[in-house]
């Protein structure tokens, strides 16, 4: 499992022309450690690959790793909120909508919280395995997320 990637990998700063060449050497050896550690996952062009339930050691490590960052999460999502979603964010909320839709159809209108741990890698398994029905509601939710973002954006605009 590639390492979780932090804000400083989305930051595109081109430390290369500063003149310092041990600031450059740097910059580099950073580009081709993140280069080598990508997966599928975080790849920009495809949605992501919905990978195995965490294991305990995972979630306590990126449990560790959110709290560190959380300042730096929170200053990019206040960012990001002040932007119009791009279409690779439409199509990710889209097919996070469709999951959740997929999961209240398993469940029976259960809220996922309500679940036990077992039950609920048992229903992911499942979903993982509907890939394609999940693109196909993702693909019908899609116009209705886009109009939810652009009136999300058009009611900041009026509270200004």
């Amino acid at each position: 499992m590639a390492k979780p990637m932090s804000l400083k990998t989305f930051i595109n700063v081109d430390y290369t022309q500063t003149g310092d060449p041990q600031q450059a050497y740097n910059a580099k050896k950073r580009k081709r450690d993140i280069g080598a550690g990508t997966d599928a996952e975080y790849s920009s062009t495809h949605a992501p690959i919905e990978t195995e339930a965490l294991t305990v050691q995972q979630r306590r490590k990126l449990a560790r790793n959110l709290k560190k960052n959380k300042a730096k999460i929170a200053r990019g999502r206040k960012i990001a909120a002040r932007r119009v979603a791009n279409m690779d964010t439409l199509k990710k909320r889209a097919r996070r909508q469709a999951r959740k839709a997929i999961v209240k159809k398993i469940t029976k209108g259960i809220d996922k919280s309500e679940l036990s741990v077992a039950r609920r890698a048992e229903i992911e398994k499942r979903v993982g395995k509907m890939g394609s029905r999940i693109d196909r509601i993702a693909k019908k939710l899609l116009p209705t997320v886009r109009k939810s973002e652009l009136a999300r954006k058009r009611g900041a605009k009026k509270s200004d």
